[in-house]
């Protein structure tokens, strides 16, 4: 049986702060983004393939009113950490809670508009404003 020097173990716990340092703010925010998505069970947007029926969770990023063929329609694009999802609700201008860096799940069927995955009307739940 031979004993791990008392030396290793520090370096790892300094090498491990070195490497949490030298990364940027907004790595470290994609990877919390991906352990929160895998926690809550969801698929992983990257992962998401066209007419897909998906779960999937980040934080709005944008949130715009833009209206589609006259008909009011509010766009935001939600981050995971790993890809960007476009979330659209039509004849909506606004939803109380819909707001950037709010955290959400939103489910539906995944469709590709202009090579960006999109989510039409999504049945969605806001995050605790605690978990932000």
């Amino acid at each position: 049986m031979s004993a791990v020097p008392r030396s290793e173990k520090p370096a790892g716990r300094f090498r491990r702060m070195l490497d949490r340092l030298s990364t940027s703010q907004e790595d470290l925010h994609s990877a919390e983004l991906q352990e929160d998505a895998e926690a809550a069970g969801c698929s992983r947007i990257c992962d998401c393939d066209d007419r897909q029926v998906v779960k999937v969770t980040g934080t709005l990023r944008t949130v715009t009113l833009r209206p589609r063929a006259g008909v009011p329609a509010l766009e935001a694009e939600l981050f995971d950490g790993t890809a960007p999802l476009d979330v659209v609700w039509l004849g909506r201008r606004s939803i109380v809670g819909i707001e950037p860096g709010r955290r959400l799940i939103a489910s539906g069927r995944i469709s590709m508009s202009h090579g960006r995955r999109v989510l039409f009307n999504p049945k969605y739940e806001l995050r605790p404003l605690g978990q932000e």
